[in-house]
């Protein structure tokens, strides 16, 4: 089998396997979902309130939605042994990693961008802001799959790892949170973002470069 074919063979399985298991790509819309809605209930319904904290809001919630299913990257190849025979697979372990990313970003981001603007609009978010949302969530959800995967490489050995994920990505989100959420809520004051955006464009690139690298090596340590 060619790189390509083990790619490509590696997304296709993790799709299937998420497909049988419904309710786990279900779990993070869901939570995204709840934790929007809620914030009127919990903040007040003050339109002027609710405009302003509209980018925080969507942005913390989608970063949580993430983090929720991350822990699931590499947990069921590890328990069931396919973690093991990716290690002894002649291709580039950091290609077929990547491939997982690619998949769970699938599972998990591109529903979380479909949603986002219904609920930007529920927000009251002005309409100048959704292009720019859409665009940070494109550009920046990736990059939360590709940094946790590092965290979720660490810790997939331990069984109950999901407090050390979280102290481990949570820091390393922080950039994205602060640009991505800065971006959007400039964009609805009519503000240039064209630095933000940038920005957002340089760690998503500088994520898909670098982040497979240091997340094989942890497979590896975890596995051994």
């Amino acid at each position: 089998m060619s790189l390509i074919s083990a790619f490509i063979a590696v997304i296709r399985r993790d799709l299937i396997l998420a497909f049988r298991r419904r309710a786990e790509i279900a779990n993070p819309v869901f939570f995204f979902i709840l934790v929007v809605t809620l914030f009127p209930l919990g903040v007040g319904a003050n339109p002027k309130l609710l405009q302003a904290m509209a980018p925080g809001i969507i942005w913390v919630s989608a970063l949580l939605a993430v983090m929720l299913s991350l822990d699931g990257l590499f947990r069921s190849d590890f328990d069931d042994g396919s973690l093991e025979q990716m290690l002894l697979s002649p291709h580039p372990l950091t290609i077929l990693v990547l491939g997982k990313i690619i998949a769970h970003w699938l599972v998990t981001g591109l529903p979380l961008l479909l949603v986002a603007p219904l609920l930007a609009v529920f927000l009251g978010m002005p309409e100048q802001a959704l292009e720019t949302l859409l665009m940070t969530l494109i550009l920046a959800t990736p990059v939360l799959s590709l940094i946790g995967a590092i965290g979720v490489s660490l810790t997939v050995g331990l069984r109950r790892g999901g407090m050390i994920l979280s102290l481990l990505v949570l820091p390393l989100y922080v950039p994205v949170l602060i640009f991505a959420s800065n971006a959007v809520e400039m964009a609805g004051n009519g503000l240039a973002v064209d630095a933000q955006i940038n920005i957002l464009i340089a760690i998503f690139l500088m994520s898909v470069v670098l982040a497979p690298l240091p997340a094989a090596a942890a497979l590896r340590m975890s596995v051994n």
